[in-house]
């Protein structure tokens, strides 16, 4: 009942986002009632096992949308005060997860009733030609095994949710470190010595604390990170000359760290897709295993690839706009970055499916492209919703920039040169991964 007064009384964009789950699950629901009618309009279980794994796609596509769109949720994030009246961090998780639920289980029923209509069981009139082959027209649909295949959108949407929006505990290293006293055996994070007497001058503690602490945490940072060492009087020399004073965000110590791996991924699957074209199995299991491999380290380079084009903006004397602008990629960059692999992952293996068109049989033509359609949205609307979260995280920041002056006009300029670093580094690969996978499919 929460859950659901919790999605009433949303906002509109919220609303938006949440009828966007509901649709690609009502898609992703009317795929799985199309390859049950293909099993029972045709004797062949291989044919119809290989409809049902292609359905895997759209399930992963609408699961991916739902989790991002359940991390965005205003309503279920974690304020202070909830506790008190028992909404805690495991209670939100569990009304996420039922405003999940109920966004997908509204989809699947739709997908039904379309279905039904579509049969002819709902007013009698059913469509003819090749629609027969996958709507079973005329032969009874079993129940059971409708909602079961209905129920696999929700309860794994649900779960993922559930899954990702989990309360952690904070990670500390490898181990627990020794627990360390300051002073009046106050706990501390460093072990650092106090000189004899240090408790004795009265004072000394409230102005220089309350000054350095912040410096002291950060400037090591920064020269970690390579950084330049003082943001603010790089700034304040492009303040100096009239530009606006603007004070870049913190930059993360540690790049994502998917970046080999997805690399070395992306290379065998290559390779795989190569060796078939070698060996004339054009088209075959191996081929396509190639381009899962090649779109999963597209998928795993993302981060690693955002975060370098930070760097890359950040490099020979930046200025405020480009500094800026770069670390917000830097610390954007797992949160950005993997949608955006996913989203060429899913353009180059779409270009490199369009060679197999012909090869496809004629009746499952339609279906093929509300599969695309399915797809190519739902990670094209998981990019939009990564932005849009990248943004709330990013409103203090925002803020704070509007109060020491910045003007609008600056913060538009830095988000277009974000977004066109990334088209310019992600395009020419997304280009050249889908000629590559194309090459052995099209044999």
């Amino acid at each position: 009942m929460l859950a659901l007064r919790l999605s009433l009384g949303a906002q509109p964009a919220v609303q938006v986002r949440r009828l966007l789950v509901a649709s690609a699950s009502a898609g992703t629901g009317f795929l799985l009632l199309s390859a049950l009618g293909h099993a029972l309009s045709h004797p062949d279980p291989a044919a119809s096992a290989l409809r049902l794994a292609w359905c895997t796609a759209p399930l992963a596509a609408t699961v991916y949308l739902a989790v991002a769109v359940a991390r965005t949720d205003p309503a279920t994030r974690p304020r202070p005060g909830l506790s008190a009246v028992g909404l805690g961090p495991v209670k939100l998780m569990a009304v996420s997860a039922a405003t999940t639920a109920l966004s997908c289980v509204l989809g699947s029923v739709l997908a039904l009733l379309v279905f039904l209509q579509l049969r002819g069981d709902l007013t009698g009139m059913s469509l003819g030609g090749d629609a027969q082959e996958f709507l079973a027209a005329g032969r009874p649909l079993p129940l059971p095994a409708a909602l079961t295949l209905l129920a696999l959108v929700p309860l794994s949407a649900s779960a993922a949710a559930a899954m990702t929006l989990r309360p952690r505990e904070p990670v500390s290293g490898a181990g627990r470190a020794a627990r360390a006293y300051g002073r009046f055996g106050a706990y501390r994070r460093t072990p650092v010595r106090e000189s004899f007497g240090a408790y004795g001058r009265f004072g000394r503690q409230l102005g220089a604390a309350a000054r350095g602490r912040r410096t002291d945490t950060e400037a090591p940072a920064r020269e970690q990170d390579g950084a330049p060492a003082d943001a603010a009087e790089v700034t304040g020399a492009e303040a100096a000359d009239g530009s606006p004073a603007v004070v870049p965000p913190p930059v993360p110590t540690t790049a994502p760290s998917g970046l080999p791996w997805g690399i070395a991924v992306l290379a065998v699957g290559l390779a795989v897709e190569a060796l078939t074209s070698r060996t004339g199995s054009e088209g075959g299991p191996a081929a396509f295993l190639g381009l899962a491999l090649t779109s999963l380290g597209l998928a795993l380079v993302g981060p690693g690839l955002t975060h370098l084009c930070g760097r890359l903006l950040q490099a020979v004397r930046p200025g405020a706009l480009r500094l800026l602008a770069g670390r917000v990629l830097m610390t954007e960059a797992a949160r950005i970055g993997r949608p955006l692999g996913v989203v060429c992952a899913v353009v180059s293996a779409a270009y490199a499916m369009a060679s197999l068109h012909d090869r496809d049989d004629p009746s499952a033509g339609p279906l093929v492209v509300l599969g695309v359609l399915l797809v190519a949205g739902c990670t094209v609307a998981t990019l939009l919703t990564a932005a849009v979260e990248a943004k709330q995280a990013h409103a203090d920041t925002t803020a704070s920039l509007r109060r020491l002056g910045a003007p609008a006009g600056t913060l538009r300029r830095a988000a277009a040169l974000r977004a066109a670093a990334l088209l310019a580094l992600f395009g020419p690969l997304t280009v050249a991964v889908a000629e590559l996978s194309a090459w052995p499919l099209g044999g």
